[in-house]
């Protein structure tokens, strides 16, 4: 039985990708045709046999986006309560007297996973890196989504703690590190043959400061010899950046380097805090010129740190430099298109050069660059052959129109609000803008449920005692009822 051969015909915009200058282009007025999983055709005019025939009116058709960074198993949770915390004597970061607190349990990770994934479906990303802590029934609670994913397992031999708001304490165990490890080595074995060939995996040694030189070492080996690549958190705090440079006299960067790890299979998530950042001083180093000549990635975030006043120095001058540059997630919500729209933004303003981000280079980060950091050649653009994942944007919503640049429609006005249908594989996943392989309601409720139960957990949990109230206080005063309203 042959596959099944869907043809969307004379689509007003198709993204499409030439070989010969190796770079996405617009197409007017063409066809897009499915056979299976697969493209069968970009662009022209198709005259052969269909099974399914779908007009392409009023729609632009562009590769699935690729999301290089995400934490799907606990970052939905957070919603409401991180957006305008960081600590204010650890380098305005929240990762270390808030993130612990505010966790929601491992039990309800199917569900965050289920939002986070529905989230990144709306908004047109059809490949993610899922980095969480192993768990049962992980593999098939993302595989039954639907969408394409990359498995990046977290594993540490330390853990970090702050018993006053001011210094960070790491308390080291070798021996659990190993133990993760090995279960990190499981799953990514798992993934990697499960029979839905949507997925793949990574190692993700958690944090540069949390595991040591031999775990780091051990899972570069394996990553090489089970032909995966390598993503760890590493330049991403001022206070990571003072601890190894107390432990090692290196820079996160240079350490990296030291020990074997910095070459072209490792991602580096966030890569901010450099020696020549602005809030860094120490000029004996060069990281970027070290990071620029080892062909080592970046995952860029810039959301979770742009509501700390953090920002990366800046796109722009790494991509010219030669850096890839992918860009993640990380925090809430998982919209990529927003993402990219704030890496725009905080590079030019960072810049102060409105040319230091530019719409073209920023497509590419989500897609051929972004396969290209997973070693993949067949995701991440639309070309006769490759994966069948992509979108189909409304060209005829109000914040598209007028369309005449419809990426920069896309990315500056609609957003997620405009993408209608969503393909992974051929096979659709998002219809009129919802999700088909996900019941957000009742993963959103669980979600909610989750985060009850760690509010009420919260004062046991922080050095302080303090309540859900002076943790997080809400935007607005809360009144009682009653009275005539004046």
């Amino acid at each position: 039985m042959s596959a099944h051969i869907l043809h969307i015909k004379g689509l007003d915009v198709i993204v499409g990708f030439d070989a010969a200058s190796r770079e996405h282009v617009y197409r007017h007025g063409q066809d897009l045709v499915v056979q299976g999983d697969r493209l069968l055709q970009v662009g022209g005019a198709y005259e052969g046999h269909a099974d399914e025939i779908v007009s392409g009116a009023g729609l632009m058709a562009m590769p699935g986006l690729i999301n290089m960074h995400a934490h799907p198993s606990s970052e939905p949770g957070n919603r409401g309560l991180l957006e305008e915390l960081g600590s204010r004597k650890l380098g305005q970061s929240s990762l270390y007297e808030y993130m612990p607190i505010f966790r929601v349990g491992i039990e309800f990770a199917p569900y965050t996973t289920q939002v986070a994934v529905s989230e990144m479906l709306k908004s047109g990303v059809t490949t993610y890196v899922d980095m969480s802590l192993p768990r049962e029934g992980w593999i098939e609670n993302v595989a039954a989504t639907g969408i394409r994913a990359v498995l990046g397992p977290m594993y540490r031999s330390a853990v970090w703690q702050t018993r006053n708001g001011h210094s960070v304490e790491y308390t080291w165990n070798e021996e659990a590190g190993r133990k993760s490890f090995e279960a990190a080595l499981d799953i990514a074995r798992r993934a990697k043959s499960h029979d839905s060939g949507r997925l793949s995996a990574m190692l993700c040694p958690s944090q540069i400061d949390t595991c040591s030189e031999e775990l780091l070492k051990d899972s570069r080996q394996a990553a090489l010899e089970q032909g995966m690549r390598l993503q760890i958190h590493a330049a991403q705090s001022a206070v990571e950046f003072a601890e190894m440079t107390r432990r090692h006299g290196r820079t996160p960067i240079e350490w990296l380097s030291d020990i074997g790890l910095l070459d072209e299979h490792l991602v580096i998530g966030h890569g901010i805090f450099l020696n020549d950042h602005p809030s860094i001083f120490w000029p004996q180093a060069d990281d970027f010129g070290l990071l620029a000549r080892s062909g080592a990635s970046v995952a860029h975030c810039p959301t979770v740190f742009a509501r700390r006043g953090i920002a990366f120095n800046y796109y722009g001058r790494y991509r010219a430099a030669g850096i890839r540059i992918g860009i993640g997630t990380d925090t809430f919500p998982h919209n990529l298109l927003d993402e990219m729209r704030t890496a725009m933004y905080a590079s030019r303003i960072v810049a102060r050069d409105y040319t230091a981000a530019p719409t073209a280079d920023v497509f590419d980060s989500v897609t051929l660059t972004a396969a290209s950091m997973l070693g993949r050649d067949d995701i991440g653009r639309l070309q006769a052959g490759c994966r069948a994942d992509f979108s189909l944007v409304d060209l005829r919503h109000p914040y598209m129109r007028p369309a005449r640049e419809p990426l920069r429609s896309l990315l500056y006005s609609a957003s997620d609000r405009a993408i209608r249908d969503v393909y992974v594989g051929g096979k659709q996943v998002v219809r009129q803008g919802e999700v088909l392989t996900i019941d957000v309601e009742k993963a959103c409720g669980e979600v909610e449920r989750g985060q009850l139960v760690t509010l009420a957990n919260a004062p046991g949990n922080d050095y302080a005692g303090r309540t859900i109230e002076q943790l997080s206080p809400m935007v607005l005063r809360t009144v009682a009822t009653g009275g005539d309203g004046r």
